[in-house]
């Protein structure tokens, strides 16, 4: 009975979930003037000591919980649509439960990111009841060895209490390039999390300023043979547009919008553009404005053509659909053979275009379009 009933609601948040991202991804195509994403971080302290990681130390103390509620209020009040608890290791926080649910009642997407150590069937049960969204577990390597200490060996237990008792999604996240010893590691740790019902990705190790660090031969074989398993169109899609041209040691030709459709707000509660690139332009979040919004919509970044920021580059890629739509899909969803077919889009892809986008044409299907498209912006309850 208790299977049934977790069966149960899992199946309504995931619908109650997909329908939030609908609306996110709605709402960001009908206004350039918010943040998509914002990405905060509770405490900087971390209960490991990963070797190629730069984004923890072993001292910090808790954000206070009314100091991260203040932030989550003006993050609302910029219109910020997900919001995403990072660190060092959130789990660590004393007051995370409330930290998502402060998210969560500002109409806002929770997710987090964790190493996984401090999960129990207990604690999975109360990150439910909070409703958190999203969780994402870094996982390196099968066995531990001195670069990182998040392995398969270490952290399956944990994947299978989420497989059991989690009814938001789960998502395994490897990083390739990071020196742990064995490469082709990614790919049994994908499968793992493919068979217990998990989403996976793989990143591409970053220096200190999120630039591109080359992958070996091994490392390229490993990452290759990841990304050709089978995975869902949207993940395809961020492959397709910018790792596999990282991943060949080629840059990539975009506009960031870090600083105004990405925020990335450090314990100190300044507005950086990412992870990487911390004091830029590190405005405090009570300071920041649409007018910052604006400016940095429109800023160039030099460091965007061998960025290997994945949360960045997915934001930027709805801008993109949203200023040339068809030039866009045709970036995210490659032709299969050497001549161009609507056919080649996955099928989410090919209804969504004959619905909703402008036709190359006018011609009778011009006021369908337009009947879908209201109906669609009073469904999603839009303004």
């Amino acid at each position: 009975m208790n299977f049934e009933l977790t069966s149960l609601r899992r199946a309504f948040r995931r619908v109650d979930r997909r329908f939030r991202e609908v609306r996110l991804v709605a709402k960001a195509l009908k206004s350039r003037r918010h943040p998509i994403l914002a990405h905060i971080i509770p405490m900087r302290r971390c209960n490991l000591s990963c070797a190629y990681c730069n984004e923890y130390d072993s001292a910090s103390k808790p954000v206070p919980i009314q100091i991260i509620l203040r932030r989550l209020e003006l993050l609302a009040d910029l219109g910020t649509t997900s919001v995403t608890i990072s660190g060092g290791e959130p789990l660590l926080h004393p007051d995370l439960d409330e930290i998502i649910r402060g998210i969560r009642s500002r109409g806002m997407m929770a997710d987090l990111i964790t190493n996984g150590y401090l999960l129990t069937p207990e604690r999975i049960r109360r990150l439910n009841r909070t409703g958190l969204d999203h969780l994402q577990i870094s996982i390196d390597n099968v066995m531990p060895d001195d670069v990182s200490k998040k392995s398969l060996k270490v952290l399956d237990r944990k994947l299978q209490w989420l497989a059991e008792h989690a009814e938001f999604a789960v998502n395994i996240n490897s990083v390739l390039g990071s020196g742990t010893r064995n490469p082709e590691d990614v790919v049994t740790i994908t499968r793992r999390a493919r068979e217990l019902g998990f989403e996976s990705t793989v990143g591409l190790i970053h220096d200190g300023s999120g630039q591109l660090q080359n992958l070996s031969e091994t490392q390229r074989a490993a990452y290759d043979a990841v990304t050709s398993l089978p995975k869902p169109f949207y993940t395809s899609a961020l492959y397709d547009r910018f790792h596999k041209s990282l991943a060949a040691g080629l840059p990539n030709e975009w506009h960031c919008r870090a600083g105004s459709r990405y925020l990335y707000i450090c314990e100190d509660g300044l507005v950086h553009y990412c992870s990487q690139q911390r004091g830029f332009p590190g405005i405090p979040l009570e300071q920041y404005t649409p007018a910052h919004l604006e400016r940095e919509y429109h800023s160039v970044k030099s460091c965007a053509p061998y960025c290997t920021i994945p949360c960045v580059q997915r934001v930027a890629m709805i801008d993109e659909f949203l200023e040339s739509p068809r030039t866009a899909l045709a970036r995210f969803f490659p032709p299969h053979g050497s001549e161009p077919r609507s056919r080649d889009l996955p099928m989410p892809i090919r209804v969504l275009t004959w619905l909703f986008l402008p036709p190359a044409k006018e011609n009778w299907k011009r006021p369908v379009v337009n009947t879908f498209t209201r109906a669609a912006v009073w469904a999603l309850r839009l303004k």
